[in-house]
């Protein structure tokens, strides 16, 4: 067994044994779902930006750099953007609303202010959703095992499965937030050790511009090959909703503690938005012979050609480190979905909070196995990310963003916004294969539906505006 794998396993069971350790402290849901409502902004900005900080954000936005150049820095970006709009306009808000009326899910918005037909539809739908990008940060791994060790992908898929969902079913949000803490120290020491060493490997910037400046657009920030300002549209839009960081949210002490706390996850995000292109056009130099099928290799090969063993073992789990607190986040989302916005409130109303946590725990189970099966039947780290940050852009953004302060926005209007834009945006993705039309994507396309479908569907119906309690 080669170094490199060694050191993974061993971080992989030291996670474990954290996670299980401190999973002894959860006996409630509130524990299990927002945490006790008790993290202050370091919690809450160590939690999100472990969480972000997944496999779009390492692997996939490598390959997307190797491929496209400089303009993948927008994958990241846009995250930052949308954290910070998230941090100062939307979070307040929802954390107020929540903190009142003992919200746990986004799905228990959805019911205070539409009703059970909305909290319904698009719970259902985005669980199959997230199943997608649970599979991501899941393949992740597997490439990232399978570079050190040979070892077929899938292995390192079900390896990776195994343990996030080991330590999440553990203690949910309570256990996330721990492990999240542990995996940001390493994921950041990890890459401010090695950035710069594998830079000076490469022959630091002057030579990296020298032996990349005659491809096409690559040092061209707004756009490049197939990466650009327009993910801004698909992943700004579903880093201000997504249940995962929404729920992290409910869980802050107060509103001090959203504003710093993912505030500064997202200037993080913006600071650190051009390192993994860059790390990507620096693997095109060493390895300039991958093909778009092996585009995720190129960040763990880098590390392996241009390190030495130790230091490569490091950014390797420092690699490990982001897909693992990404996919906890994911198994959070389908596990409080489905124990508390479907069998909790259209099943079993009457269920104990015991009986709640039990489903809850099964839940993380259940999605665990079929995120890793899908991470094995799957390829492109980005197709399937893409496939979540679309669906969950045209599908909640409207209800839950725009129906946060438009009081006009109800349950017919929301209702619609989902059905348009998911069927908009559904269909672009089939008939297109993603690139959409006359140079807007699916996601763009499906929000614009998604807004038009809510406006229509309020002149048809003419809903008096209707005060948010």
């Amino acid at each position: 067994m080669n170094l490199y794998l060694c050191v993974l396993l061993l971080y992989a069971g030291v996670l474990l044994a954290i996670g299980v350790w401190s999973g002894r402290r959860v006996g409630t849901t509130s524990d299990f779902f927002v945490a006790g409502r008790r993290l202050g902004p370091g919690l809450i900005f160590a939690t999100l930006l472990a969480i972000n900080i997944g496999a779009g954000s390492t692997v996939g936005a490598a390959g997307l750099g190797y491929r496209d150049g400089l303009s993948a820095s927008w994958w990241v970006g846009s995250a930052g953007i949308g954290s910070i709009a998230l941090a100062f306009w939307i979070g307040p808000r929802l954390r107020q609303l929540a903190a009142a009326h003992n919200l746990r899910t986004v799905g228990d918005f959805l019911e205070h202010r539409y009703g059970r037909e909305a909290r319904a539809t698009i719970t259902i739908l985005l669980w199959v959703g997230t199943l997608f990008i649970l599979a991501a940060q899941l393949m992740a791994m597997g490439f990232v095992l399978g570079a050190v060790s040979g070892l077929d992908r899938w292995i390192g898929s079900l390896i990776g499965g195994i343990v996030v969902t080991v330590y999440f079913t553990a203690g949910g949000l309570l256990t996330s937030v721990v492990v999240n803490t542990v995996q940001l120290v390493v994921l950041l020491t990890g890459f401010v050790v090695i950035f710069p060493m594998i830079l000076t490997s490469v022959g630091g910037f002057p030579q990296l511009l020298a032996d990349t400046r005659e491809i096409e657009g690559y040092w061209n920030i707004w756009q490049g090959g197939g990466s650009g300002w327009f993910y801004l549209a698909t992943l700004g839009p579903s880093f201000i909703c997504s249940p995962g960081i929404v729920q992290r949210v409910y869980a802050a002490s107060d509103d001090r503690a959203v504003k710093l706390g993912v505030g500064l996850n997202g200037l993080a995000l913006l600071i650190c938005a051009a390192a993994p292109a860059l790390l990507g056009m620096m693997a095109r130099t060493v390895v300039p012979d991958l093909t778009d099928q092996t585009l995720n290799f190129a960040l763990p090969t880098l590390l392996i050609e241009t390190l030495p063993p130790l230091l490569g073992a490091l950014g390797l789990a420092a690699i490990f480190s982001a897909e693992i607190s990404s996919a906890d986040a994911i198994l959070f989302m389908l596990a409080t979905s489905l124990s508390r916005d479907l069998y909790g409130r259209f099943i079993n109303p009457d269920a104990s909070d015991a009986r709640v946590l039990q489903v809850a725990r099964g839940a993380a189970v259940a999605g665990g196995t079929a995120g890793t099966i899908l991470s094995i039947a799957f390829n492109s780290i980005v197709s399937a990310l893409t496939f979540f940050y679309t669906l969950l852009t045209v599908s909640l953004f409207v209800p839950l963003v725009v129906g946060l302060y438009v009081r006009r926005i109800r349950t017919s209007e929301a209702l619609a916004s989902t059905v348009a834009g998911t069927a908009v945006a559904g269909f672009l993705q089939l008939t297109t294969d993603g690139n959409g039309l006359a140079g807007m994507t699916p996601s763009m396309l499906g929000l614009g539906a998604a807004l038009t479908a809510a406006v229509i569907a309020g002149v048809i119906t003419r809903n008096r505006p209707v005060e948010m309690s």
